[in-house]
């Protein structure tokens, strides 16, 4: 399977570098880059805010919606000096761990189905964006990396080792912070919902360690806010607002983020885009809470007993194991459909587990229902998947959106 992960690897830089030989940029800037040499096909969109910070530091209002753990690396690793290999080295190195974090949190989960690991970790080769995913100097390895070695770590109630991954996480992404719930879920949720007793000791322990998620990203807004806000007359308008955001300011003002901001017919190609993989996880996330959460909150309520959730009843990936992942996902999935630019699921949803989760119960579905069924949907998620990835190599090459 590693020597699988490592191929596509190769042969998905392989295209990039052929895709910046061929296409022409939209834009020019990416040839402006300063030391990016051999790297330039990886240079693009956020990669040249990323690579400012690093070189400057946190010089204009707009850069506070970039979190500092990807320039910090670039300035680390010396991203685009001459016949510099470590920045490949590095990714191949965590990506390659992350398709084994991935394979070992599928078994943990799945523990009598190895095929079903082996299966997830197949569909997780074909990300829908596999230049920011593989190679780019972008949150989304990382983050992905370390959101699989967190959860990996919760689901074996190793808390320490989990709080530490989340925490790292949020400093690539401000939605790390929501990685905090899975510690919450752990320590005090699955506890209740199996009528053990939940000591007072256990519920502060977890919110301590949510609090040490959630830090590097608070940390980042208080930087911001002694920067801007204090000792200085005027002072932003963000620095007045409860909590005062940095964060939030800017996405608002630079970007446009906020509700129904994005709902514009301008953006219907993106939702289009964004679509296949945001139905999936839909479905997939409420047909689990719906069919194995549900019954075993409402037993807990009752005298009644849940379902069995091996029973005809619920489907196979309705373990009660798996629901943090899936509300996880719902709230992740809302998110993006109503708050953010909708279209960047393309590139988050590789941290979730259960978009790969998800396709492989299409396929299950498929197997299961027999020759001549209408059941189809995970052969067209397969073939979506290969196909988009390679449109995307191309768009991220041309410097054309989405990123």
């Amino acid at each position: 399977m590693l020597h699988l992960a490592l191929l596509t690897r190769l042969l998905t830089f392989l295209v990039l570098a052929v895709a910046h030989r061929v296409l022409p940029l939209f834009d020019a800037s990416p040839r402006l880059a300063p030391r990016a040499g051999w790297l330039q096909p990886l240079v693009r969109w956020d990669t040249l805010h990323f690579q400012a910070i690093a070189d400057n530091g946190y010089t204009f209002e707009n850069q506070w919606a970039f979190l500092p753990g990807v320039p910090f690396l670039m300035r680390l690793l010396g991203f685009g000096a001459t016949n510099n290999l470590l920045w490949l080295i590095l990714l191949l190195a965590i990506g390659l761990d992350s398709t084994r974090t991935l394979y070992h949190l599928t078994r943990h989960h799945f523990p009598a189905s190895p095929s079903l690991a082996r299966l997830v970790c197949l569909l997780s080769l074909l990300p829908s964006s596999p230049a920011t995913l593989y190679f780019a100097p972008y949150a989304e390895p990382f983050f992905t990396y370390l959101s699989y070695k967190g959860m990996l770590y919760a689901a074996k109630e190793f808390w320490l080792p989990a709080t530490i991954c989340f925490a790292l996480a949020s400093t690539f992404r401000s939605n790390g912070i929501l990685l905090s719930g899975y510690l919450v879920w752990g320590l005090v949720v699955r506890p209740f919902l199996d009528r053990q007793t939940v000591s007072s000791f256990k519920v502060m322990y977890s919110l301590l360690l949510a609090a040490c998620v959630v830090s590097p990203f608070a940390y980042h807004n208080y930087s911001a806010y002694r920067l801007f806000c204090l000792d200085k007359e005027p002072r932003p308008n963000w620095c007045h607002r409860v909590p005062p955001s940095i964060y939030t300011h800017v996405q608002s003002k630079y970007w446009n983020v906020g509700f129904m901001r994005y709902w514009e017919p301008a953006q219907i190609p993106n939702f289009i885009l964004a679509a296949p993989p945001l139905i999936l996880l839909f479905v997939f996330s409420t047909k689990h809470l719906l069919e194995g959460f549900v019954p075993r909150l409402r037993a807990r309520f009752t005298s009644s007993n849940a379902p069995p959730l091996t029973s005809d009843r619920v489907h196979p990936f309705a373990a009660l194991s798996i629901t943090p992942h899936l509300i996880h996902t719902l709230v992740m999935c809302i998110t993006l459909l109503f708050f953010s630019h909708t279209q960047i699921v393309l590139r988050l949803a590789a941290a979730l587990p259960t978009l790969y989760w998800a396709a492989a119960w299409l396929l299950l579905r498929e197997a299961e229902s027999g020759r001549g069924k209408p059941w189809r949907w995970g052969r067209a998620w397969i073939w979506w998947s290969a196909v988009w990835g390679l449109v995307s190599i191309g768009l991220w090459a041309a410097f054309l959106p989405p990123a």
